[in-house]
C-alpha cells in the first residue's frame, strides 16, 4: 500500500521532464532547418598602372680560397652599391639582401669529392618609385660588376581604387551565379545572409639572367600593368 504513492510521484516527474524538454527540442530543430541557402563564389580583377619597382641583383665571385672569394665579392659589391646610389639618388632605397660563401667541389665518378675553390654571392635589392630609372639602374649595376639580375617586379603602392573595382566585379559575378543557380533549382533568392571578400595585388614579375651582362645597349623596361584580383563569397537565403 505504501508503494503506490511513490510510483505515482515518479510517474509525475517523468511526465514533467518530457513536457519541459519537448518544446526545447522542437525549437532547436527549427533553428537548424529554418533557413535554406545558396552559397556562391564570384571572381573579378582590375588592372592599374604600377608605381613601384623592386630590383634584385647578385654579385657572384669565384676563387681558390674562401678569403679571396669573399674579398673579391666585397670589392665588387661596394662598386655596385656606389654605382646604384649615384644613379638612384634619393629616389629609392638600396639594401643588402642575402650573402653566402660555399665551397665548390670536383665530383668525379668513384672518387671522393675534393674542394677546388669557393663561391661568394651577395644580393643587392633596389626599391624605387622612379620607374624611368630602372633600365639605367640595371645597366649601371652590370657595368660596376653585378653579374646576375635575379628578378624585377612592379607593384602598386596604394591599390585601393583597383581593389574596390575588382571587388565590385567579383560581387556582380557572384550574384549572376546565384541567379542562374536559383533559376535552375526553380527557387527564389532572398536576402544576403553573409558576404566575405579576399583581394590581393598580383605584382608583375620579370625574370632576367646572366645574359643581361653581355648586352652593349641600354636595357629597355616596360612595366605594363598590375593585376588586382578579388574573390567574393555570398550566401543567399532561399525564399
Amino acid at each position: 500500500m505504501k508503494l503506490r504513492p511513490r510510483i505515482a510521484a515518479v510517474g509525475l516527474a517523468v511526465a514533467t521532464l518530457v513536457a519541459m524538454s519537448g518544446p526545447a527540442s522542437a525549437q532547436s530543430g527549427e533553428n537548424i532547418f529554418a533557413k535554406r541557402t545558396i552559397e556562391v563564389d564570384g571572381t573579378g580583377e582590375a588592372r592599374t598602372s604600377p608605381d613601384t619597382a623592386d630590383l634584385d641583383l647578385a654579385i657572384d665571385t669565384h676563387a681558390r680560397t674562401a678569403e679571396e672569394a669573399a674579398s673579391n665579392n666585397a670589392a665588387l659589391a661596394t662598386k655596385v652599391i656606389d654605382a646604384l646610389k649615384a644613379k638612384l639618388g634619393d629616389k629609392g632605397e638600396i639594401t643588402t639582401g642575402g650573402y653566402s660563401l660555399d665551397p665548390e667541389y670536383d665530383q668525379r665518378p668513384n672518387a671522393k669529392p675534393t674542394i677546388i675553390g669557393y663561391n661568394a654571392q651577395n644580393t643587392v635589392t633596389v626599391h624605387t618609385g622612379a620607374l624611368d630609372l630602372v633600365g639605367a639602374l640595371i645597366d649601371s649595376s652590370i657595368a660596376a660588376g653585378a653579374n646576375r639580375v635575379n628578378s624585377l617586379s612592379f607593384s602598386v603602392k596604394d591599390g585601393t581604387k583597383a581593389r574596390t573595382e575588382a571587388i565590385a566585379i567579383a560581387t556582380r559575378d557572384a550574384h549572376a551565379q546565384a541567379d542562374a543557380l536559383a533559376s535552375a533549382l526553380n527557387v527564389k533568392l532572398g536576402k544576403v545572409l553573409k558576404a566575405t571578400t579576399v583581394s590581393q595585388e598580383r605584382p608583375i614579375p620579370i625574370r632576367m639572367g646572366r645574359a643581361m651582362a653581355a648586352a652593349n645597349v641600354a636595357t629597355p623596361v616596360e612595366p605594363g600593368q598590375v593585376t588586382v584580383p578579388a574573390t567574393v563569397s555570398l550566401t543567399f537565403e532561399i525564399e
